[in-house]
């Protein structure tokens, strides 16, 4: 009996070792699962498509700089319609009659009147024409707002990025809280396992008390429960995990003790730098867009200058030929002069829309700023939990010693050795549970002090 609770002082001991703020080894699983996070996860995936398609959009606003060449064609059949009335019958048959008279001959032939109609009937017209913009001040201004939107789907990757950073780490930390704790629990049913058999034996030799087997036994059955709930939780952050990770459910997450970086810890305290944040960077373009939309719509007035040449064939009857062949060039001008003041409103909606992006951009500055200082608090607040765990398992390491030692003589009733085991296993539990409770505070700080990459 003394060997098994020996055994088990020595494991809990471990256990606090291994969370001492000074140790720093074990973070290379959880970069494992964050490098594998970053390139497994489906919604990650999304974002970098929105940034594909935001590129894409980026090379037809330069496209519209270019020259453009098209192809086209048409026939046209024709019957009926409009006609002009051409009077060549009486406008040359008495000329004619006349050269006929002084000629003695009929060389010069009477003439009809010719109604033409203006629906051409049997006609195709097809040519290539190349055009291109000279003076268009909108294609400027959209290139310049297509450019900014990348910038915009670059920033809101780093914010989905930042955020999985920290959902993994939260998740994994809850993991290994869960995890740990069942070691604690199982060390623990060691000891009252122990307790019950040895109870059991002075029963049955006459020395024992039936309620104090009933007890151990209570107490067996508490720490079965404890037991149960913990592995249900770790096996629920397990799968949160792989949910993360976008692996399959059970697959197996592996435990590797987390602990404290005093030199990041330091570090992340001392920073109160936030102009950096990808959230802060985005609204900034976000109101540049708005300016750069602004600005375009001040330059309605601006003449749209275009050019255009055309190479194409025309006739009837299909004919092509030297007649049928043409070139044609030409420019294409215009300047709005009244549109029911639809520019004039344009122009407030937009100043409108700057001054809400604005006024987001302040308000985002000071909640960034606030959550920075209260997750800097959280951290503190941790920090002195976990101090007090530590203290409080050394002094339950300490009383559960001397109560162990007066049961075993004596001295101690069955009552005093259960309630020092509890507390022994309460403050083990808390000392795991304040370890990475300070863990999960500083991965939500270094959340808030996140940049831009």
């Amino acid at each position: 009996m003394y060997k098994a609770r020996t055994d088990y002082l020595k494991k809990i001991l471990y256990l606090l070792v291994i969370f001492s703020p000074l140790n720093s080894w074990g973070q290379g699983i959880l970069n494992q699962y964050l490098q594998e996070g970053l390139e497994q996860n489906l919604v990650l995936r999304e974002k970098n498509i929105e940034l594909e398609k935001s590129l894409l959009a980026l090379k037809d606003a330069k496209s519209y700089f270019l020259p453009t060449v098209d192809f086209g064609a048409n026939y046209t059949l024709a019957s009926g319609g409009r006609t002009i009335s051409i009077p060549i019958g009486d406008l040359l048959n008495p000329v004619y009659s006349t050269l006929n008279q002084l000629t003695g001959s009929n060389s010069f032939p009477q003439l009809e009147n010719v109604n033409e109609q203006f629906l051409p009937d049997n006609f195709y017209d097809a040519r290539v024409r190349a055009s291109l913009p000279l003076i268009n001040t909108d294609l400027i201004y959209q290139k310049e707002i297509r450019e900014k939107q990348v910038i915009l789907s670059e920033y809101e990757l780093d914010i989905y990025e930042a955020n999985l950073i920290q959902d993994i780490k939260m998740a994994y930390y809850t993991f290994c809280t869960a995890h740990t704790a069942i070691e604690v629990i199982e060390n623990a049913k060691v000891l009252v396992e122990q307790n019950l058999r040895d109870n059991r034996i002075l029963l049955e030799n006459g020395k024992g008390l039936p309620s104090s087997v009933l007890r151990a036994e209570s107490e067996v059955e508490n720490i079965n429960a404890l037991l149960i709930e913990a592995k249900a939780k770790r096996q629920n952050a397990a799968n949160y995990v792989n949910f993360l990770l976008n692996r399959p459910i059970q697959t197996e997450v592996v435990f590797e003790p987390q602990t404290l970086d005093m030199k990041e810890f330091a570090e992340l305290m001392g920073e109160n730098n936030i102009s950096g944040r990808s959230e802060l960077l985005q609204v900034q373009t976000a109101e540049s867009i708005q300016e750069t939309i602004l600005k375009s719509n001040k330059n309605y007035w601006v003449p749209k200058l275009n050019t255009f040449a055309d190479m194409g064939s025309q006739s009837f009857d299909w004919a092509f030929d030297k007649q049928s062949r043409y070139l044609l060039f030409g420019l294409n001008m215009t300047v709005p002069l009244y549109q029911g003041n639809r520019n004039r409103n344009q122009i407030h909606r937009g100043e409108l829309n700057l001054k809400s992006v604005q006024n987001q951009k302040e308000l985002l500055n000071e909640k960034l700023s606030l959550d920075l200082q209260l997750a800097k608090n959280e951290v503190l607040t941790q920090q002195a939990a976990l101090q007090s765990a530590e203290k409080k398992l050394e002094s339950s390491v300490s009383y559960f010693r001397l109560v162990d030692r007066g049961f075993k003589e004596g001295a101690n009733s069955l009552i005093e050795f259960l309630d020092a085991r509890n507390q022994y296993t309460q403050a083990s539990l808390q000392k795991t549970i304040s370890s990475y409770n300070l863990l999960k505070s500083l991965a939500a700080l270094e959340r808030q002090l996140t940049t831009s990459n």
